[in-house]
This record gives structure tokens, sequence and C-alpha cells, in this order.
């Protein structure tokens, strides 16, 4: 065997007397531990926020081992993709003044929310979802889907928000989609005292945010799978409670 392969017979016995280095130890670990967390995240995880997550576990490892082992066990993000989403305007509703000038930044929870709507395709047509963001903790506090795009929406997204927070004084900034510009959105923001606020139009830097995470959603979910029914869109709402 070891003249067919053109090795000594010293190297060979020395081979298998071997034990892994160290670093290779190390390596092996690493890699069961990136394998949990690229799991855990659906296979949407890639190199950067993997990397990220091993650092808030305590780990001392560099960006660039942990693309290298990713690469040798095959592992690799999804990537994202443009997505487009688009605003309807009532030009004879008056909108909100934009409070917020672009900065997305708060000192505590309630205290700033960003919202928007977002389509979901299925086979049996679109399934609409309204989301109220937090901006401090940039978790969504509000949600509702259905199959219309009516003012309803988007007040039951707000309601839930309210439900949940009880926010004293916060600004809720969205666009200028007629659904809130409308009469009944400005009255129950009123009443649950939510100040509104809205961007330009047609500037989706106004309304950066909301937009990312509509667009980390259609790049970890909607672009991976195709729902043959509304009703199994629906169930996927643990990727919003998230």
């Amino acid at each position: 065997m070891c003249r067919v392969l053109e090795v000594s017979k010293s190297g060979y016995y020395k081979w298998l007397k071997h034990t892994p280095s160290a670093r290779a130890q190390r390596d092996d670990v690493l890699k069961e531990q990136i394998r949990t967390i690229h799991e855990r995240s659906d296979s949407t995880y890639g190199r950067p926020r993997i990397h990220a997550e091993l650092k808030e576990q305590g780990q001392q490892v560099g960006g660039k081992r942990v693309g290298r082992l990713m690469k040798e066990e095959e592992m690799e993000g999804v990537s994202r993709r443009p997505v487009i989403f688009t605003t309807r305007r009532d030009r004879d509703a008056r909108p909100a003044p934009d409070l917020v000038d672009r900065e997305f930044v708060a000192k505590g929870p309630n205290q700033l929310w960003v919202a928007d709507i977002a389509y979901i395709p299925t086979w049996a047509g679109f399934l609409y979802l309204a989301v109220v963001l937090d901006v401090w903790s940039r978790r969504i506090v509000g949600w509702a889907m259905a199959t219309h795009l009516r003012s309803e929406l988007v007040l039951d997204a707000l309601n839930m928000a309210v439900a949940q927070r009880r926010p004293g004084g916060v600004i809720h900034h969205s666009d200028q989609g007629c659904q809130y510009t409308s009469l009944a959105f400005g009255l129950r923001c009123r009443e649950a005292g939510v100040r509104p606020s809205m961007g330009s139009v047609g500037d989706c830097y106004d309304n950066a945010m909301c937009e990312s995470f509509f667009a980390t959603l259609e790049c970890e979910l909607l672009a991976r799978r195709r729902f043959a029914t509304q009703a199994e869109a629906r169930l996927r709402r643990k990727a919003l409670e998230a």
C-alpha cells in the first residue's frame, strides 16, 4: 500500500499515531457551535451574524476563521435581493408632519415606533401584512394580516401595539399611504395619545428602519418558500414574534 501511494512506512506509522493539533481540535468545537447557530437561524445567518453571535457568547474568534470553517462545512447564509413595495397616496388627505427626519434613535422603549405594510404572495392571492416596530428594542410590538388594504389593517396593528405597550406620547412614523392618512387612523392616534409622523413621498430613506425589517423578512423567509394558502402564511407569524 505504501509503495502504491508512494509514502514511506515510517511516515505512514507516524500519521497513524498522530493526534490533531490544539488548533484543529478548537476548529472542530467551533464548527459544531457554528452549525448550531446556523441551524437555529433556519440557515439564514452568514459569516457576519454568526461571528457576532459567537462574540456575544464570549468566544474569542476572528471573522475570517469563522468564514473559513463555514466554507469547509459548506454552510452559507442567504443574501438580500431587491424588493419593491408600492404605496398608494390619497392626494386629498393631509399628511402628518415628519417628526423623525431620518433620526431613527430612541433612548428607551415606546418613544418611537415605525410602521409600514408589505405583501405576502401565496398561491391563493396576496396576504397583506402591517407592522409596528419599536425603534429602541427593534421588536415588532404590533402587527396584523388581512386580504385587503383598507385602513382596518393598520388600525389592527396599531391597536395591538397600544394594548401591549400602553405608551404615553409615542411617535408613530410611517409613509403617506392612504391607510395612515385616513380619518379613522388619525382619530385612533388622538384617542390613544399617539403622535403620528410621516415621511416624504417616494423616499424609502424616510422610513428606512421598517424598510430594512421587510427586506430581511423577504430575504430570510418569503424568497425561500411559497405558501399554498393564506392560512399557511398566517401560521408563520412566529417570525414576527421572534
